[in-house]
């Protein structure tokens, strides 16, 4: 091999992989094609550890109208004649460098993954995890990813309509980023991303192009944070004003008939989207670099190639029209060059004036070497299943509202408005039910049907049991959307692990696909789009195992929404589904925050919990229950005072009646559950759905009053505890 291992070591490549590109070409490859290769056969494009997994998914669907992985997005028919485009997409290891770019470039990456299907970008979902807030480092990257995220859909006119943001030891190198936009579409405007058309013509339009980004596929998510990259060569800037008018262009340009396909230029810039475009039409390519506008002088073909330049798209243009297609992005202000051409040989060939710089099957570029292993569960994941609760005090009277008091201001449970407010209220047009409830909930227009959007997944869970966590991700989320009123329909997915190559490691992401794919498949969602971001690690190992489950949900009757809030004096307060939690607390936050343990083995019930959504479901589109709230992290007595601070109103509930430990029965973590408030004229009625649907039914207590009481444990005024719940996270971020 007469490679410089240096030189395979910037694009992620292995001496193995590249002798293999070597035999298939038949000769050494160009140094532009060994960046070709590196960046499409890199895990975040090729995907070569996780897409044999991906058969565990249930993909196909009545509603789903593009095939996982052949589109830049997931697309989901949802009546009267529209669609709803969405992906989520990850963006951690920028985001470690530059946090406020990181976030905000990764919100125009996948906004415009939506733009490419034709569809408006309408909202965006944000999932974050950082380190502990007691270290100043990790302030700073949280404080400026929010602010990067939300000032970028601001400007867009997007409004973040839900999110979580987790804190743990596990992120503190390595933080996680994941961004999800979702967009909407008459289904016969929708817009597909292929060159097709012999002789069609490639238009790459918005920004020149530069040398940001180099490396950031094939290196930069490519790579383990043993070292860190110089920030201004692999974090993209991005520039919100000039991707908002590319928007409303390429939206204008969908109306016509002067296209057959869109492509966004994200990971791995040009070479992804003039090759994976070629690929899907079975075509071939050929680009000129010199065409292609820059903004820094002597970029080389590799460099013009590989850049990640942000507002970029490649619009492949019938060649008939380009004088047209030509006028409508001047008549915008937008830059727009014609760099190449659709062939029929097969062929990605790109060339610099008369020279070919790289010419290579696109076939072959498309086709990296999948890799499994076979693996079983680690040692030292049974050792930390098993918790010996004997050597843990329970509560008592005298401590449980101390804790109680602690959780609710912990960072993993306290109210998230100082994130939710720097999304302008402005651009809220349409959102029925905000964020920071159990899912955001944006009406359609012209229709009396809304769409309901969460974002779930617990590493803590994926950590000690990884197919139990993947589970769980998806039914809680699923939960959440039941609880707004809404029928889950379909998931994104961000799959956030550590070195695939680890044995563990490729444990986990086996596990948790299992996982996922088991739960869609038992609630009937279908996983139609989403991303993998590996080697997410740093000099401590590999960040927890997580999972990101973004969700749809459809509410026929925008009327017949729910929320989380107790709303009327008097209301009973009932809790469906699987009771007070005997089994001990473990992989709880009470757990780790009150005694510093990560143990103990999750656990779920998916049979019940189908039952449970399903009967939440009816409650609320019968008019049964006043509010429903997903019983999660905390417990059932965080989940109560959440309900009470939401609504203004307090909680009296009698003492409970429970077998086992106090500290699980208030705080652990048991899935399955979803606490209801009902007229008590209404009981009956909740009772005989519930009874018919074999679910569970406990009384907790009484809606009223400005106290929350669990009787024998928690008294506290609503005025107490309101402040700790609600500025909580802005003091522990000074």
């Amino acid at each position: 091999m007469s490679i410089d291992r240096r030189v395979l070591g910037e694009v992620a490549l292995s001496e193995a992989e590249y002798e293999l590109i070597v035999r298939r070409l038949g000769r050494e490859p160009t140094i532009t094609e060994i960046g070709m290769f590196g960046s499409l056969w890199s895990e975040h494009c090729g995907y070569k550890h996780s897409k044999p997994l991906f058969k565990m998914f249930p993909a196909r669907g009545r509603r789903v109208l593009a095939e996982l992985g052949a589109e830049n997005a997931g697309v989901v028919d949802i009546g009267d004649g529209l669609a709803v485009v969405m992906k989520i997409e990850s963006h951690n290891h920028p985001s470690a460098i530059e946090p406020y770019q990181g976030a905000a470039s990764g919100l125009g990456g996948v906004a415009r993954d939506i733009l490419t299907m034709g569809a408006r970008p309408v909202v965006a979902i944000d999932s974050l995890r950082f380190g502990p807030l007691d270290n100043s480092h990790s302030r700073y990257l949280f404080s400026k990813a929010v602010a990067g995220f939300a000032d970028y859909g601001n400007k867009l006119g997007v409004p973040t309509i839900a999110g979580e943001s987790y804190f743990s030891r596990s992120y503190s190198t390595n933080p996680l980023v994941n961004a999800m936009c979702v967009g909407i579409v008459e289904v016969k405007k929708l817009v597909r991303a292929r060159a097709s058309g012999v002789g069609n013509l490639l238009m790459i339009v918005g920004a020149k192009t530069g040398r940001d980004g180099v490396h950031g596929a094939s290196g930069l998510a490519s790579k383990t944070f043993e070292a860190e990259p110089e920030p201004s060569t692999v974090v993209q800037a991005s520039d919100p004003a000039l991707e908002k008018i590319l928007i409303e262009a390429c939206l204008e340009l969908a109306d016509t008939d002067w296209i057959v396909g869109m492509q966004d230029l994200g990971a791995a810039g040009l070479t992804s989207s003039a090759v994976e475009t070629a690929a899907r039409a079975g075509n071939g390519v050929e680009l000129d670099v010199l065409k292609v506008p820059r903004r820094e002088a002597g970029m080389t073909p590799y460099e013009i190639m590989l850049s990640e330049t942000q507002e970029r798209m490649l619009v492949i243009v019938k060649k008939e029209y380009q004088g047209e297609v030509t006028n409508l992005f001047h008549r915008w202000g937008l830059r727009c060059d014609v760099i190449g051409k659709v062939t029929d040989d097969g062929l990605a060939r790109v060339k610099e004036g008369e020279v070919v710089v790289a010419e290579a099957p696109v076939k072959i570029l498309t086709d990296p070497p999948m890799y499994s292993y076979q693996v079983r569960k680690p040692a030292w994941l049974r050792r930390l299943q098993s918790l010996d609760l004997g050597n843990i005090p329970d509560l008592t009277p005298e401590t449980a509202q101390s804790v109680f008091l602690e959780l609710l201001a912990s960072p993993n449970i306290c109210g998230r408005g100082w994130v939710f407010r720097h999304s302008d209220q402005a651009n809220q047009a349409g959102v029925v039910v905000p964020p920071g409830g159990d899912g955001g909930v944006l009406s359609i227009p012209g229709s009396n049907k809304g769409l309901s959007f969460t974002v779930d997944g617990n590493g803590r869970y994926c950590y000690l049991d990884p197919y139990i966590g993947g589970i769980i991700a998806v039914a809680e989320a699923a939960r959440n959307l039941v609880c707004t009123g809404a029928k889950p329909l379909a998931v994104t997915d961000c799959l956030n692990l550590g070195k695939p190559e680890s044995k563990d490691v490729y444990y986990q992401l086996k596990e948790s696909i299992r996982g996922i794919g088991r739960a869609c498949r038992k609630l009937n969602i279908q996983v139609i789009s989403g991303n993998v971001s590996l080697y997410n690690e740093g000099k401590e190992g590999a960040i927890y195992p997580t999972p990101i489950c973004g969700m749809l949900g459809l509410i026929e009757n925008i009327s017949q929404r729910c929320d989380m809030s107790f709303v009327d004096e008097g209301d009973q307060v009932f809790l469906l589904g699987g009771g007070f939690d005997n089994k001990g607390p473990g992989g709880s936050e009470y757990l780790e925050l009150i005694h510093g343990l990560v143990q103990g083995r999750p656990y779920i019930n998916l049979d019940l919990e189908k039952r449970v959504q399903t009967c939440c479901l009816k409650l609320i589109k019968q008019g049964v229950v006043s509010s429903a709230h997903d019983c999660s992290e905390g417990g059932l007595a965080i989940t109560l005072a959440e309900c009470c601070l939401c609504g203004g109103l307090g909680f009296k509930g009698e003492r409970w009646q429970f077998e086992g430990r106090v500290d699980a029965a208030l705080f652990g973590e048991v899935q399955s559950r979803i606490i209801v408030s009902v007229k008590p004229e209404k009981i009956k009625q909740l009772e005989a759905i519930a009874s018919a649907n074999h679910v569970p039914v406990t009384r907790l207590g009484t809606v009223g009053g400005k106290r929350f009481t669990i009787e024998g444990y928690i008294d506290l005024p609503l005025e107490r505890i309101e402040p700790v719940w609600r500025e909580s996270l802005e003091k522990m971020l000074g």
